[in-house]
């Protein structure tokens, strides 16, 4: 940006005002870096919670956070909040996760479309769910000036189901906080940690929200064909529920299964490190973060080898068809038995660092809206 003005955009980070989940990671960590090394840019988030904005980024001025006035349901900020910050500020851009103000602005709209798994996996979301997102998308998608996603994966499906050119949608990978891997010095000090706090001490991990298609059942049923509960092996899920899963709850209180539906930061990155073995029995993501993370922590990984979760070829030979009770089983025991090396994680880690760094979701935003200003002017 070689103009003497800065380029201004506005954030609608009401994912950060939420818990875990993938939309809070991809806002944190893009503008983090933009933030830090990007001074042509000038950035402000609207929200719910200043003081979530003011923790995720401290070193934000707080003329940068616009307060939504509006607390009651959260789409009222699309037709009132939103519009008012928008014509009083005069931004060059205003970024939008999934969804954006429901008519033309002077502001160019660039819309964030992490996933379409509810058009891909019908049956694992509810109808009134289905029907409301794919309206709204679809009109957001034909607003935008700029349309994004996270993978190639999610970019094919968008471009197949909304009837977009690929061409059009440009890729902004999803960073992994490679500070979760220096919370603990050491694997001795994550498990004294989680020892201390939670009473566990060799134990198999999945971090994930709760919902059909992450597959929890799936997992539950190889875990215990497995044996290793029988072998004083614990298996310990964190995750908030999202879309009900029936009969979980009467699974995990049979199988003596731990059920933690939120940690702090911490104790994450601690379980991360501690962990004997992460499974991700996910059938669908439109991206994956969790096993990302756990690798970066140094902790051994079985994944899923479906959806978009195919470009984690780092993992191989360590992954498995999300639809297989078998093959989890046989390599839940084959991991947890014949443990794959420091050289072999210490690669996967390293991988995660490079291919999934802030640096390179930032460069990819900064080239996006480079690009679009040219062809604008």
């Amino acid at each position: 940006m070689n103009g003497a003005r800065p380029v201004t955009i506005f954030v609608d980070a009401h994912s950060l005002d939420k818990g875990y989940q993938g939309t809070h990671s991809f806002l944190r960590e893009l503008y983090a870096e933009l933030l830090d090394r990007y001074p042509g840019l000038d950035i402000y988030f609207g929200t719910y919670d200043p003081d979530c904005i003011r923790r995720v980024f401290p070193e934000l001025p707080d003329t940068h956070i616009l307060p939504y006035k509006k607390t009651y349901p959260g789409f009222v900020r699309f037709l009132y909040d939103i519009p008012r910050y928008l014509r009083k500020y005069r931004f060059d851009y205003a970024h939008f996760q999934y969804i954006g103000v429901p008519w033309r602005t002077a502001t160019r709209s660039i819309v964030t479309l992490h996933d379409v798994l509810y058009l891909d996996y019908p049956g694992d979301y509810p109808l009134l769910y289905r029907w409301i997102r794919k309206i709204l998308f679809r009109d957001s998608l034909r607003r935008a000036d700029v349309m994004t996603t996270v993978s190639d994966y999610s970019k094919g499906r968008i471009a197949r189901h909304y009837r977009v050119r690929e061409k059009d949608i440009h890729i902004i990978p999803n960073a992994v906080d490679v500070g979760l891997a220096r919370v603990f010095s050491s694997r001795a000090e994550a498990e004294a940690r989680v020892r201390r706090e939670f009473g566990l001490d060799n134990f198999i991990l999945c971090v994930s929200r709760v919902e059909p298609r992450k597959n929890h059942l799936l997992l539950l049923d190889a875990y215990r064909a497995s044996g290793l509960q029988r072998q004083g092996i614990a298996l310990v899920l964190i995750g908030a529920a999202s879309i009900k899963v029936p009969g979980l709850q009467e699974r995990l209180d049979r199988q003596g299964v731990l059920w933690l539906e939120a940690v702090t930061p911490e104790d994450l990155a601690a379980f991360y490190k501690a962990c004997r073995l992460f499974v991700y029995p996910s059938r669908a993501e439109g991206f994956g973060i969790p096993p990302l993370e756990a690798a970066l922590c140094g902790a051994p990984v079985l994944c899923s080898r479906s959806t978009a979760m195919e470009d984690f070829r780092f993992f191989d030979p360590y992954t498995f068809d999300p639809r297989c009770t078998s093959e989890l089983t046989d390599k839940l025991l084959d991991m947890i038995h014949t443990p794959p090396g420091t050289e072999y994680l210490r690669r996967v880690s390293n991988e995660v660092s490079r291919l999934y760094s802030r640096a390179e979701s930032a460069r990819a935003f900064y080239t996006i809206i480079q690009q679009n200003r040219l062809a604008w002017n």
